[in-house]
């Protein structure tokens, strides 16, 4: 576990910046706030860290632009909004970037980006690529393109998933709150602070307000999740007020601000972070109870003896989620067998696949190497 000095010291951080921070609570873009956040990652550059920057504010600032004043809840509209601000969005940062010397990059992503193998490689090195040459990916959700069914649901996982990605030493989640509190500080303004929390702990959800502003999709609740997913690589995610005065700067420098949630000391295998990010499962895989003490115990391969129900449809090689009978979620794993074919053996063992079926392709249901426990 690092201490605030060890962290503010680390190389690679991912920082987010949220739509109320971004477009002044909804007035166009703040462009004086926009100027202190790139000062200050100037300066990180120049000390040497490697900075991607997720930012939310391309939906809220076509609004602006378009003259909406509440958010649109139609899908077309708001990919409308999102091409529009875009544009604003980009230009916006471009232009402050340049005035340090530094080039800027725009990533636009969707979950079909990352939940396919191959193009979850490409993105992974085209931005450690734009790192190495010292510019400064500024990266989105591709909203224009992006359904409901492909949606990340907010910057704050998108950004988590980065920290993934370029395995980040520190995420950064710049909000409009000073951290996060026992309660909603807005409702009990006498709520307890939490300086500091273990990324993942399942109190922490029950603290957490799942209420977003007017502008944004998320709250605290998506921070806490994002704060758990960054830690799957070993990242810290520190969240703090994005208006204070010189806030990357003071966390760089160690400062107590903020709240930190610290990582597990043992960071997940890329290929197993790879799997945990996907965010839509094709199916559900009901186990009995021996084979989810087998897969909580022993890490080994989920066999079709141990399964007792399989509900969706989905193809070899797609994703589906394992659970116990009570409904909790176990693991997640891509597996080797179609939904229907997946009925017909399930309660078997494995050597009788081929009888059952034809033809035999492998002996597992999910091979462990495809396997993440939950």
């Amino acid at each position: 576990m690092k201490n605030r000095q060890q962290l503010g010291a680390s190389k690679r951080w991912v920082i987010k910046v949220g739509s109320a921070l971004v477009t002044a609570n909804g007035r166009g873009l703040d462009r004086e706030a926009f100027g202190a956040w790139v000062r200050q990652i100037a300066a990180l550059r120049a000390a040497g860290k490697e900075v991607v920057l997720v930012s939310s504010g391309a939906v809220a600032e076509g609004m602006s632009r378009l003259g909406w004043t509440r958010r649109p809840h139609a899908v077309n509209e708001l990919q409308a909004a999102a091409a529009v601000g875009q544009m604003g969005l980009i230009q916006a940062y471009e232009s402050r970037f340049q005035e340090h010397g530094l080039h800027t990059a725009q990533i636009l992503l969707t979950h079909e980006d990352l939940a396919d193998r191959e193009r979850y490689l490409n993105a992974r090195s085209t931005l450690r690529s734009l790192l190495a040459l010292g510019v400064i990916p500024v990266v989105n959700e591709n909203d224009t393109v992006a359904t409901d069914e492909i949606r990340f649901g907010d910057n704050d996982t998108l950004a988590a998933l980065v920290a993934n990605l370029v395995e980040a030493d520190l995420l950064v989640i710049l909000t409009d709150q000073e951290g996060m509190y026992e309660e909603d500080p807005r409702a009990n303004p006498e709520a307890t602070f939490i300086s500091e929390a273990q990324a993942g702990d399942p109190r922490l959800l029950g603290m957490a307000s799942g209420t977003g502003g007017a502008l944004g999709r998320g709250g605290m609740a998506t921070k806490v999740q994002a704060a758990a997913r960054a830690a799957r690589s070993g990242t810290a995610t520190l969240i703090a007020h994005g208006r204070g005065e010189d806030v990357l700067n003071a966390i760089a420098a160690g400062g107590e601000l903020g709240t930190l949630f610290h990582p597990p000391t043992s960071p997940m295998a890329a290929r197993k972070r790879w799997l945990a990010g996907h965010l839509q499962a094709r199916g559900r895989l009901v186990l009995d109870a021996g084979a989810v003490r087998v897969l909580r115990e022993s890490g080994r391969s989920l066999l079709p003896v141990g399964v007792a129900r399989v509900e969706g449809t989905f193809q070899r090689g797609e994703l589906v989620i394992c659970q116990a009978d009570d409904g909790t979620e176990v693991a997640r794993g891509l597996v080797n067998y179609s939904a229907e074919e997946a009925r017909r053996i399930i309660g078997k063992p494995s050597d009788q696949i081929e009888a059952l079926l034809g033809y035999v392709d492998e002996p597992e249901l999910i091979h462990r190497d495809n396997l993440v426990l939950s």
